[in-house]
């Protein structure tokens, strides 16, 4: 028989091997805690869940995987040239170019070609018009680049005093153009075209393109190419016949599974849509975006939803609600079931948000591009970058970057990011390359210049584990 002692011994043997269990899971969970927020926060990056919710230091949700924080900061560099209405490209030899409005020979569009991407070490880089044709295309409104990501043709596309639409392209990163050719019908006016292809086999090319333009019909019209833009086909609904839902389309992007995507109006006028086809153009779908409890933006830019598909088909949607916050929601099924709004905006008091860009690499990864006011200066406007490495996640873990200092913004207009503001004129634009980095097209208005804006640290957007990008040097101010 054991004596009291020998019991309250063994009692207390058992209870220190228990409690030392918990003890270790209780010091590893400290341990992983501090590690996954073992790091310093920039001034100027936030991390945050839906709705504003500062997650900066918060244990109490299991960081892990590709949705673990990790160090992240924003910066801009200046391409020595003005823009207006800034599209932009990557080409496969890892060279970004964006259009710069009047800047080429003859005040033509000129195609400014960047040689950033790899930059690491030093700041060290230079931008330069690799548009010089014989003959070069002048008189252009609404110039448009885009690069096909499958090909690396770059395709530019030039408006005529609303009349009619001119298109050349470049398969060795504008050593050498080919066209112009006529993209469009005489029955109609163009304005605000938007261009994107897609990886369906055209007939006489690798892939189809597609572009669509505010013209005379109550929805946008739109037109392909089998031929790699040699020749385009008639402009026919790019919508339901029946819709009403205005001519001003977001980007339109193409899908690694031959659809194509573009957002803007309901057909009833009301909310947003994301309208899809599966077949170049011949029919349209539309696809209602969860916007009955965000409103949609009652400002003069606030006909479009953004759309982006990543690589593997999957579709993300960016709009601004009657709030002006950025809201994002996404589709698994081609479009044909979306998640509810997630406003996405970082916890820093944003009074309002507007020209809303948006981006996919590979499943689960996402970046927002947008400008905004902060603190409610309406004389103020920063740009931001808001990406998700682990978007499919439930409690999905959202950086943000300012991408200019609090003493150098964009523009001091008020209202700017609500109307046409400078170089941002009605659009904005953004890719991410081989890399993974996100790379923001857009202009420093109070320095008239063009912007390559991305992440000087932060994670890629590619691969199948979370990993950090080279950082690369600050630019900021002293490349204006």
């Amino acid at each position: 028989m054991k004596t009291p002692s020998a019991v309250m011994l063994a009692l207390l043997m058992a209870t220190c091997s228990l409690s030392g269990c918990f003890g270790v899971d209780d010091a590893e969970e400290e341990t992983n805690a501090s590690i996954v927020w073992d790091f310093q926060k920039e001034p100027l990056t936030w991390y945050h869940t839906s709705g504003g919710q500062d997650a900066w230091g918060n244990d109490t949700i299991e960081w892990s995987g590709r949705n673990a924080p990790q160090p992240a900061s924003g910066t801009y560099y200046g391409i020595g040239m003005s823009t207006f209405e800034p599209t932009m490209g990557i080409t496969q030899t890892d060279t970004l170019v964006m259009s710069s409005y009047g800047n080429g020979p003859g005040g033509s569009t000129a195609v400014v070609s960047c040689d950033l991407i790899g930059m690491v070490d030093a700041l060290d880089y230079s931008c330069e018009n690799v548009y010089n044709p014989l003959i070069p295309v002048v008189n252009s409104n609404d110039p448009y680049i885009y690069v096909d990501p499958w090909t690396g043709r770059i395709m530019k596309f030039d408006m005529h005093a609303l009349l009619g639409m001119t298109v050349e392209w470049s398969d060795d990163d504008g050593g050498s153009w080919t066209g112009p050719s006529v993209a469009t019908q005489a029955y109609s006016v163009q304005d605000h075209q938007t261009i994107a292809s897609s990886n369906m086999p055209a007939l006489l090319h690798p892939t189809t393109y597609m572009f669509c333009i505010n013209g005379n019909a109550p929805h946008p019209l739109c037109s392909s190419s089998q031929d790699g833009g040699a020749t385009w086909g008639p402009e026919t609904s790019g919508a339901p016949v029946t819709c009403s839902s205005g001519g001003l389309s977001a980007h339109l992007v193409g899908s690694v599974d031959g659809n194509f995507y573009r957002g803007n109006k309901g057909c009833d006028g009301e909310g947003y849509s994301i309208f899809r086809t599966t077949n170049a153009g011949i029919s349209w779908s539309e696809h209602q975006l969860p916007t009955s409890e965000t409103g949609t933006a009652d400002t003069w830019n606030a006909e479009e939803a953004q759309v982006e598909v990543d690589s593997e088909g999957n579709v993300h949607a960016m709009w601004m609600g009657l709030d002006n916050m950025p809201y994002w929601s996404y589709s698994t099924d081609q479009g044909d079931t979306w998640t509810n709004a997630t406003m996405i905006a970082p916890p820093i008091n944003l009074s309002g948000t507007g020209f809303p860009v948006v981006v996919a690499g590979d499943p689960g990864t996402v970046a927002f591009g947008y400008v905004g006011e902060a603190n409610g200066d309406e004389e103020s406007w920063n740009a931001y970058l808001t990406y998700a490495t682990d978007a499919f996640n439930e409690t999905p873990l959202f950086t943000t970057v300012q991408l200019n200092l609090d003493d150098d913004p964009i523009d001091t207009e008020p209202d700017c990011g609500y109307n046409r503001c400078g170089g941002l004129g009605d659009f904005l634009d953004i890719r991410v390359d081989a890399h993974g980095r996100t790379w923001f097209a857009l202009s420093h208005n109070l320095a008239d210049m063009g912007i390559f804006a991305t992440f000087a640290t932060g994670p890629s957007l590619r691969g199948d584990t979370l990993t950090p990008l080279e950082a690369m040097p600050v630019g900021g101010m002293g490349t204006l």
